[in-house]
């Protein structure tokens, strides 16, 4: 006989299942498969929805069933215990873990409905209230101390403030980034070949005041390598490297 039950009324085929096993107050642990699976399926008859998805998660779990259906009709297995194994087991597992999170979400549902109706009354305290505080008694509080116990905590704290010292990095200076205008240094090297034509490139290193800007000045030299404003030449191994201007090379 065919149940007249909607679709709105279930959340999922597992909703569904669900809902005839109480109807017909079934233990969840000895499904009838049978009887089940034949209401399931007159319950997918009276299905009128054009949603695929939703269609095609009832289809699946029909065919699971008519697939169980057809495991309890022959000789059940036996796992490696000798145990005979239940062709509903992994339904009934994924029927409980369902219940429980249905009814965990009904119950967070509820809290939360209570909650609403839950009123706060504002806190308002007079300023005197407010302010107080209670009076310290220093006589009482350090009755117990002595000069050699605020020492005794004195070289205490003091040690405890040594131990956090490092004594590798300790011993480092303090490590701070220079900032070198690349662009104001590329116009400090282009002035400096216009007004010397031909220079000694130590010599133009010498003149700068950090780490940083020697090798910003050996980058800016390098670039006006590659575009040809500049010839390098060195005759021997070990002699200066001497930078010529091309425009005095063209002169």
């Amino acid at each position: 006989m065919a149940i007249p039950v909607k679709l709105e009324a279930f959340e999922g085929p597992l909703d569904l299942l669900l809902h005839l096993i109480e109807k017909n107050k079934i233990d969840i642990y000895d499904i009838p498969i049978a009887e089940i699976t034949e209401q399931y399926l007159d319950y997918i008859r009276q299905m009128d929805t054009e949603d695929m998805n939703v269609m095609s998660e009832f289809l699946v779990m029909a065919a699971t069933l008519i697939d169980i259906k057809c495991k309890m009709l022959l000789p059940k297995e036996v796992n490696e215990e000798g145990e005979e194994e239940d062709p509903r087991a992994e339904l009934v597992q994924k029927l409980l873990e369902y219940k429980m999170y249905k009814y965990m979400s009904l119950e967070l549902k509820d809290r939360q409905v209570d909650a609403e109706r839950t009123l706060y009354r504002e806190q308002h305290l007079p300023k005197e209230v407010e302010e107080y505080r209670q009076p310290v008694d220093y006589g009482e509080l350090l009755k117990d101390v002595s000069l050699s116990r605020l020492q005794e905590v004195f070289r205490f704290m003091m040690k405890r403030q040594e131990d956090k010292i490092d004594p590798v990095r300790s011993a480092f200076g303090k490590i701070e980034k220079d900032e070198v205008d690349m662009d104001r240094k590329v116009l400090y090297v282009e002035e400096y070949i216009r007004s010397h034509q031909r220079f000694s490139f130590r010599l133009l290193l010498e003149k700068q005041h950090s780490r940083m800007e020697i090798i910003v000045t050996f980058l800016v030299v390098l670039e006006m390598m590659k575009l040809g404003r500049i010839d390098i030449e060195q005759q021997d191994i070990g002699d200066d490297i001497m930078i010529t201007s091309r425009a005095m090379a063209k002169g």
